[in-house]
């Protein structure tokens, strides 16, 4: 009992020295950063191009279900990743969104989780950024793809301490039609909302519709929303009934993606329907993946 306690204290005491180290990060956009592909990975085969499958996962750095990332090894981290790879490899997703995704960090093993999953899981396309920094971590958000994206934006919300930074990251790709007709833009995100305050999150939501109000594309909104459908102030409820987004059955119970709780959400325009919608069950994180099949309602004849 007295070992579990100090390793209680020894990771909370981290955790508040590197959230101080944090705390003075500006809000920042990065608009159309120029992606390539990673000619080193040749994409797996097997993708159907009648619907889009996504899927999004917080990999909580790599740790899997264990108390915390401090005192793993790097092979536990890696042996983490490629279970999450092995998962993509057997449902196929075209695009994942990934959060609290690590670039090297000291307290992950110090190797880019995201470039090591895309690799593994043979996704040719990434785009990450760091929404926190500090001399022990590197993370943030991301998304794999195995379309191309043609834009790209990422953004880091204001600081907000005492919690460490969040923000998200766009990928536009183009969808390919099954009946060979001209394929149309989507954006896909990836966002991590405040897990403390509803206040918080609200400001953060404002922001994130603010930066791509401008932007009329077919969208997809995967992350951590840090809240749930019936919750007081609940992000996602506004996000659902004051814009052009809808979720799949946003009251089931039947969703839950970390212990009792959906805190994670796949969102789309109007102009979309689901097709398919699932959380998976294995453990791959403290968070549960979930994937969802999508297309356009004008399509559903052709399918």
């Amino acid at each position: 009992m007295r070992k579990k306690s100090l390793f209680v204290l020894l990771v909370m005491g981290a955790v508040a020295f590197t959230a101080c180290a944090t705390v003075e990060k500006k809000a920042r956009t990065v608009y159309d950063l120029v992606i390539n592909a990673d000619k080193t990975i040749n994409a797996q085969t097997g993708y159907t191009d009648k619907v889009l499958r996504v899927a999004t996962l917080n990999l909580a750095h790599g740790r899997k279900d264990s108390l915390n990332q401090l005192f793993l090894l790097e092979r536990t981290f890696k042996e983490n990743l490629d279970d999450i790879a092995y998962a993509l490899s057997q449902y196929k997703p075209q695009i994942v969104a990934l959060q609290e995704a690590d670039a090297a960090s000291l307290w992950s093993g110090s190797f880019n989780h995201v470039e090591y999953l895309a690799t593994q899981a043979k996704y040719p396309w990434r785009t990450q950024v760091s929404n926190a920094e500090s001399w022990l971590f590197s993370y943030g958000t991301a998304l794999l793809s195995v379309l191309p994206f043609t834009e790209t934006i990422q953004h880091t919300f204001s600081a907000s301490p005492p919690t460490l930074t969040k923000g998200f990251v766009v990928g536009q790709v183009e969808m390919p039609h099954s009946d060979g007709s001209l394929s149309r833009k989507i954006d896909v995100i990836s966002v991590h909302f405040d897990f403390l305050r509803k206040s918080i999150r609200k400001k953060q939501l404002d922001k994130m519709k603010e930066i791509l109000s401008a932007r009329m594309n077919p969208t997809v909104i995967m992350g951590d929303f840090n809240s749930e459908w019936l919750a007081e102030s609940s992000v996602i409820k506004e996000l659902a009934t004051m814009s052009r987004f809808h979720a799949y059955e946003p009251e089931t119970l039947d969703y839950n993606t970390y212990k009792s709780k959906r805190l994670d959400w796949i969102l789309i325009t109007k102009d979309m329907e689901f097709t398919g919608y699932r959380v998976l069950s294995e453990t791959l994180s403290d968070h549960a993946m979930v994937i969802a099949e999508i297309r356009f309602k004008d399509t559903v004849n052709t399918l």
